[in-house]
């Protein structure tokens, strides 16, 4: 019989999937908000349109590979466990910041340039595909049976973290710096900073600790397990079921925080640090609300929470997209982003635990690898090009609203249908902490 785990071991798990993931998407984060300088620097063209299209394209090319890493680093992680493909998964990542940081422009080496972009995107999307299941699953196998919700949440925090760091970061240099310098090298700070980080992330999951729901889950597997085949044909519905809580969650992301900088500079011609402050603010908020909606959902349970916070998120997005146009200001871009945030933070509580809790442990990283990282590869990861395409041909600075409803709808279609796990007995008050 184990013995329960100290609150500080309990923290120490956090801490690590935390940080490691806040790392893995902070990459990700930083080159959205940079796509129209590092379009400039690596996909020259005479229309700056068009030029912006190919770097946000590039932004998606990583997403083909998600899948693909996603299926594979599952595999591994349901097989060699959970610390093992964590501490991989952040040795790849650091290599693709590492490439980008320091890639030669097209002035410098010609197409040699981008195709060394394209082999980062392609890396990290490999990394970043195995990110999300394996430190879900980690988070949520590591927790008190009555708080998985919130341990879970954490998960999503992480990407805040993420963020709130990279438009720290993009703010920073891009009111430090001259637009030429910012154009010349200013650019490549906010990569190296996340590559200094890189071995920092290393170090602590070096002394993470197999949460005792996997090993005892393996001890009662046979060889490696199930292969990928079987899981798609045993947990098909599961799969579907994910596919549609994660479509909103993974749209809502990238259109309402990654792309929105770029959106309301080059739509709404705000100014570009100004817009990145309020999505610092926006963020933070919305950090806040995640654990606090992911506690609830251990209350409540997962189905009622997501269902409010989806619902109230599909009523506001496009009134508010339609009341900024009307009259863009930062005041309005302030308090459509608070509002649409909080909504998306309700959501992201329980959002990982509920995908966690469709699948057994044994091939939960594999399942929840394959069925959000198809939803991300097919819905998010070129919803930024989607709704630059969509404004140019609609000719309305809303169209982003119009992608964001269609995907609501799919999760809550997806949210209707998923499995409630039974909820444990709790205490009788809510307690946000990490401790047991």
């Amino acid at each position: 019989m184990h013995t329960p785990r100290s609150s500080v071991s309990r923290t120490r798990q956090v801490v690590a999937a935390v940080i490691g993931n806040a790392l893995e998407w902070y990459d990700f984060i930083v080159y959205g908000f940079l796509a129209s300088i590092i379009a400039r620097q690596f996909f020259p063209s005479d229309d700056e349109y068009a030029s912006l299209l190919m770097a946000l394209a590039t932004f998606g090319v990583g997403f083909f590979m998600r899948p693909v890493g996603g299926v594979l680093l599952g595999m591994y992680s349901d097989r060699k466990g959970r610390k093992a493909a964590m501490q991989l998964i952040i040795r790849l990542m650091t290599v693709s910041i590492a490439l980008i940081a320091f890639a030669p422009n097209y002035a410098a080496i010609g197409m040699g340039a981008p195709l060394m972009i394209v082999v980062a995107r392609m890396l990290q999307g490999f990394a970043t595909g195995g990110e999300y299941a394996s430190a879900t699953a980690f988070l949520v196998e590591s927790a008190p049976a009555h708080r998985k919700g919130l341990y879970g949440s954490w998960q999503l925090v992480g990407q805040c973290l993420a963020v709130f760091s990279g438009a720290a970061m993009v703010a920073l240099v891009t009111h430090l710096f001259s637009p030429e310098d910012l154009d010349l090298w200013g650019w490549r700070l906010p990569f190296v900073i996340g590559l200094l980080i890189g071995p920092v992330g290393l170090w602590i999951r070096k002394f993470m600790e197999e949460p005792e729901a996997f090993v005892e889950a393996r001890k009662q597997v046979r060889g490696n397990g199930p292969g990928l085949m079987q899981v798609l044909r045993e947990h098909r519905r599961s799969i579907l079921v994910s596919m549609g809580l994660a479509c909103g969650a993974t749209v809502s992301f990238y259109v309402v925080l990654v792309n929105m900088p770029t959106f309301a500079h080059k739509n709404l011609g705000l100014p570009l640090d100004q817009v990145l402050l309020v999505q610092m603010f926006a963020v933070a908020l919305m950090t806040v609300v995640i654990p606090l909606s992911g506690a609830l959902s251990d209350r409540l349970g997962r189905r009622p929470v997501l269902l409010v916070f989806t619902l109230a998120f599909f009523v506001m997005v496009y009134p508010l997209y339609v009341w900024v146009a009307a009259a863009p200001s930062i005041e309005r871009l302030l308090v459509m982003q608070v509002l649409l945030c909080s909504a998306i933070g309700g959501f992201f509580g329980p959002a990982p635990t509920a995908l966690a809790e469709q699948f057994p442990v044994q091939v939960r990283s594999t399942g929840v690898s394959v069925a959000y990282n198809v939803a991300v590869m097919v819905f998010g990861g070129f919803a930024p090009l989607i709704v630059t395409w969509l404004s140019k041909v609609l000719g309305t600075p809303v169209a982003p609203a119009f992608y964001v409803l269609f995907a609501c709808v799919l999760t809550l279609l997806g949210t209707y249908c998923l499995h409630e796990a039974p909820r444990e007995k709790k205490p009788s008050a809510l307690n946000f902490g990490v401790k047991p």
